[in-house]
């Protein structure tokens, strides 16, 4: 089967509907050592497309170099956010500083400044394994802070993004996130977001699914890319990603088709964030989308993932 990624879908409580691909733009920031530089016309261009649509769904972070500089140089461009467009962003520390309730605050500042807006739909408390839970749940802490917000107009609604599956359940659990980003965790090679799945709708938080790909892995393949969640992946995971990777050959699918599909297809994710860093990124993503997977693939696929020892957590 296929997957319409246009047809729009319930963000959970927050009122947005969403389509069921969402921008990633952390390759625009050119954050050195993380991503591959993109020259700035590129850059720009690739904003444009996003903003353009038919994708509703824009995710960026203060932490991603300059992207929100760029995306807000677009924004001003073409005249603000597009209607129905929902832009999401995240609170960040700067390097080395503190990250607390009085930098929550400024991170959101700098992003509204940054990016033109005056309102945040969707603001994230990222990665916040750099502080623990008892630090970001505080008083006056990042989260508290991130609540006056919404109190006060500047945010809509707030989620929190992260790596470690069982930080990210903690989080969700408390009741004050209306939504929760996962990345590297739920792919083809790695089902250790799979506890967050399956109680997230039973504390009504919708989840947001990153890197599909892991990081180029399962777009490009083992013999390209040898990294899975920007670090070596070890032997076991490249092991099972030529064993997708020639499964999907017998079947004549592509394997990026397949790694993105195991995203799209589990009802329990609203929508996957997947990168660009160059318009066509954008129109190749959704084709993916429309690709044909037969069961019988899915059913082996099934018994491919590598050990769960070397899952991510």
């Amino acid at each position: 089967m296929s997957i319409d990624v246009l047809a729009p879908r319930a963000l959970g409580r927050t009122g947005w509907k969403v389509t069921a691909l969402c921008v990633g733009t952390g390759e625009l920031g050119d954050m050195a050592g993380v991503y591959a530089p993109v020259p700035e016309e590129q850059a720009m261009a690739t904003a444009r497309s996003a903003f353009a649509g038919p994708l509703n769904f824009v995710d960026t972070s203060n932490g991603y170099g300059v992207s929100e500089q760029r995306l807000g140089s677009v924004l001003r461009e073409i005249g603000g956010v597009p209607p129905g467009l929902l832009l999401a962003t995240k609170v960040d520390p700067v390097k080395d500083g503190p990250f607390d309730g009085p930098r929550t605050r400024e991170s959101v500042r700098e992003s509204l400044d940054r990016l033109g807006v005056d309102f945040l739909p969707l603001l994230h408390l990222h990665d916040p394994e750099r502080i623990g839970f008892e630090a970001a749940m505080a008083p006056g802490g990042p989260v508290e802070v991130m609540k006056e917000l919404v109190a006060e107009g500047v945010v809509g609604s707030i989620g929190v993004a992260g790596g470690p599956i069982d930080l990210l359940r903690r989080f969700a659990a408390t009741g004050a996130f209306d939504v929760v980003l996962t990345h590297n965790r739920w792919t083809l090679l790695d089902h250790s977001a799979e506890p967050l799945l399956a109680e997230a709708a039973d504390f009504g938080v919708a989840v947001l699914n990153g890197a599909p790909f892991g990081g180029g892995l399962l777009a490009k393949g083992p013999s390209v890319v040898q990294r899975y969640c920007y670090a070596p992946a070890p032997a076991a995971v490249l092991e099972a990603a030529e064993r997708i990777e020639a499964a999907c050959a017998r079947h004549g699918v592509p394997l990026a088709a397949a790694a993105l599909q195991d995203s799209l297809r589990d009802a329990r994710i609203t929508s996957t964030v997947v990168g660009a860093s160059r318009p066509e990124r954008i129109d190749a993503t959704i084709a993916l989308a429309s690709v044909e997977v037969p069961d019988a693939l899915w059913d082996e696929l099934a018994g491919l993932e590598p050990p769960a020892e070397v899952w991510q957590r």
